[in-house]
């Protein structure tokens, strides 16, 4: 199986898993990009997966659909381009030989899913739109703190080699709050270097995998004393345990420049 990242918009991803004949897409926001790609590939689109309704994750499926009659999988209960199979989580289903389980990860949007393969090629693989970013986590349109807390940790509990793959290249981004949160984590900094380098020569950041997000993200490691520390000294009305830590570290992300 081959796992590739297709640019679409001007940071989004939309992941492609193939086998040399039969392809799957990962919320295609748009379709004649994907569409161009696969034809010059000499693959047929076989299915298509649904995180959340966003459009920008949404916009290629009807197209798409209708030109391929790919199978779609999307969440049960967001409004998202029908017709499709609805799952929500602890339902599973198999594409390109795969079995894939889904989890409901609200917080971004009131019904986000991910998708999580505990095999493919001998590794782990979760697509979670944008529930989970490398160093960082969507923005919390439609759940609450809490809601975003508990979908990230479990998340989190996934194997360590399970292979990240989200839907937007943030992750510069997110390591410059990172770093201003938690300055002396060496594994943050090296990686920080790391992606630079990636960027300066066009290629993606991504996917990244749970074990190194455990040590790098400060969005599943607001249980830490170190971010417990940055987020009281950005606001010392923050309340100390994970879910103040991790409300005061979202609302940070939000206004940093």
């Amino acid at each position: 199986m081959t796992l590739h990242p297709l640019p679409a918009f001007s940071d989004n991803y939309i992941w492609v898993l193939h086998d040399g004949h039969r392809a799957l897409a990962v919320d295609p926001g748009e379709a004649d990009g994907l569409a161009q790609w696969l034809q010059q590939q000499g693959l047929q689109l076989d299915t298509i997966l649904i995180t959340h309704h966003h459009g920008d994750h949404t916009g290629g499926v009807a197209q798409l659909r209708e030109a391929t009659g790919a199978r779609v999988f999307g969440p049960a209960r967001e409004s998202v381009p029908a017709p499709l199979h609805r799952v929500e989580g602890g339902n599973s289903f198999e594409a390109l030989g795969v079995r894939f389980e889904v989890m409901d990860v609200p917080g971004h949007t009131a019904g986000h899913i991910a998708f999580f393969a505990a095999d493919v090629d001998g590794a782990p693989l979760l697509f979670c739109g944008d529930t989970l970013f490398s160093a960082g986590c969507g923005r919390l349109f439609e759940g609450t703190p809490a809601q975003m807390l508990d979908s990230l940790t479990r998340l989190a509990t996934l194997p360590a080699h399970t292979r990240l793959c989200c839907t937007h290249e943030y992750t510069l981004s997110n390591l410059r709050f990172a770093l201003a949160v938690d300055p002396d984590n060496a594994a943050l900094a090296a990686h920080a270097s790391h992606c630079r380098g990636l960027r300066e020569r066009n290629l993606p950041t991504l996917p990244s995998s749970i074990g190194l997000e455990r040590q790098i993200n400060p969005f599943l490691r607001s249980h830490e004393p170190a971010l417990a520390a940055a987020a009281q000294a950005h606001d010392p009305a923050s309340s100390p345990d994970a879910l103040g830590v991790f409300t005061t570290l979202r609302a940070w992300k939000n206004v940093f420049a």
